[in-house]
């Protein structure tokens, strides 16, 4: 045996715990990404249960102890549910709005000087709501002025609207993955 062939097989156990599992709400619906370290407190505290996507079993990785020897899935199902909170949008901020047009200009798509601009200006009417606030660069906003994008010529990207839920984003983006 080299020695990089003992250096290799003594890091696997900690390159183990870098993996993800998949965490499925008690209504199977994917809900986020968790490290084998908090499946593996889930999986044994019984909060838990070991799930299968296909009828292919799945790879997963095994956790050793002296006293156990815990097999940890690619996907973990919760049997108890959250409790029924409700979840409301952030507020809107300059920061979230960012956040939400993906930090450019929806009028050009430029990525420099950016600020906020109300699509039915605030002097013309318009709130400082999610419907119709967004990212705007200093020259398109300077340009579109207290008109709306139709009387500017001016075209947005992409309708205003609220973040959806952070569960709903993820489980659309984690059923987009697994069709590819």
């Amino acid at each position: 045996m080299t020695l990089s062939q003992s250096f290799t097989q003594t890091q696997l156990p900690i390159n183990v715990l870098q993996n993800s599992v998949v965490v499925f709400s008690k209504n199977y619906l994917p809900m986020a990404r968790i490290n084998i370290r908090r499946a593996a407190v889930l999986l044994v505290s019984g909060r838990a249960e070991p799930m299968q996507l296909s009828d292919q079993p799945e790879p997963g990785w095994q956790l050793r102890s002296p006293s156990l020897i815990l097999d940890i899935p690619r996907q973990i199902r919760m049997r108890v549910g959250e409790s029924d909170r409700t979840w409301k949008p952030p507020s809107v901020s300059r920061r979230e709005v960012l956040k939400r047009d993906g930090h450019a200009c929806q009028y050009c798509g430029s990525k420099r000087k950016l600020t906020l601009d109300h699509v039915l200006p605030q002097s013309r009417g318009g709130r400082h709501t999610w419907n119709n606030v967004v990212t705007a660069c200093e020259p398109c906003n300077q340009s579109k002025a207290a008109r709306t994008p139709e009387e500017a010529k001016m075209l947005l990207a992409k309708k205003p609207k609220a973040p959806c839920h952070p569960v709903i984003a993820f489980a659309e983006q984690f059923w987009q993955q697994t069709d590819t």
